[in-house]
């Protein structure tokens, strides 16, 4: 298989052996992969590794224990953190981590949301722990994870210049500082500050399947900035570092 894989050198599309799934895992038939730029910063001793943690895809192999998929099914995924990624023509994932992709969205659109979707989702409900009749202001509404948590607590957003309940910030420095002074709680995935719970996004079925559902109600769409085939992932994570842009970089693995 195609694969893109990250070394002490740099970044190059290699042939690799299929992997294949052992105990509770599924491989995946990678139809689309996006990425993020602190994944060409990781230390040389996880290197070499494979980027890139958010999928869509055609279930293509199935453990023997494993009875939550199928081989067929069109899934997506935010995958575990420790263990090789899925920029690849077939990536092995826990498939307790796949979740139906929304039916309604592409696989280069499904790939797109797990990284913003699950942030956002865990900043408001889980660590924000908003409630009905409460408000929140999205501090850097317009960035990646911004833009989807809007859409999530669309009824919920406060007025400019309001006092609110929850500010969920995705941008640190000056912004959450204001944002600690103004809101009754604060969740922060940018910066790790007194005054503010921070967090690191951490993959959940459940919640993309919720993800899932309302993207498939018309409710939810993560923007996408650009995309480029498997063989041009370096000018991909050059995009990726690049000022003014406007959503995922998704890497296209297979036509959907």
């Amino acid at each position: 298989m195609r694969a893109v894989r990250l070394d002490s050198e740099g970044l190059a599309v290699e042939d690799l052996d299929v992997p294949s799934a052992e105990e509770g895992d599924a491989l995946v038939r990678v139809h689309a992969a996006a990425i993020t730029r602190d994944e060409l910063t990781w230390p040389l001793d996880r290197l070499p590794a494979i980027p890139s943690y958010e999928l869509s895809g055609v279930v293509a192999q199935v453990a023997e224990d494993v009875d939550d998929v199928a081989v067929g099914d069109e899934v997506f995924a935010l995958t575990a953190f420790d263990r090789d990624g899925v920029a690849a023509e077939y990536a092995v994932v826990p498939s307790a981590l796949l979740a139906p992709k929304p039916t309604s969205l592409t696989h280069v659109e499904s790939a797109a949301l797990p990284m913003p979707g699950l942030s956002a989702w865990q900043g408001l409900f889980e660590y924000g722990a908003l409630r009905e009749g409460e408000r929140v202001t999205v501090v850097g509404a317009n960035g990646g994870v911004g833009h989807v948590a809007v859409q999530l607590a669309r009824e919920q957003l406060a007025s400019e210049g309001d006092r609110s309940d929850l500010a969920f910030d995705t941008v640190g420095g000056d912004p959450l500082t204001s944002a600690i002074e103004s809101a009754g709680r604060v969740v922060s995935i940018a910066e790790e500050v007194d005054g503010a719970t921070y967090f690191v996004v951490k993959p959940s079925r459940p919640q993309l399947v919720e993800l899932g559902r309302r993207a498939d109600a018309g409710e939810l769409k993560a923007a996408i900035d650009s995309v480029f085939p498997l063989e041009e992932a370096a000018a991909a994570f050059a995009r990726v570092a690049e000022r003014g842009k406007q959503g995922k970089v998704v890497l296209r693995v297979a036509d959907d």
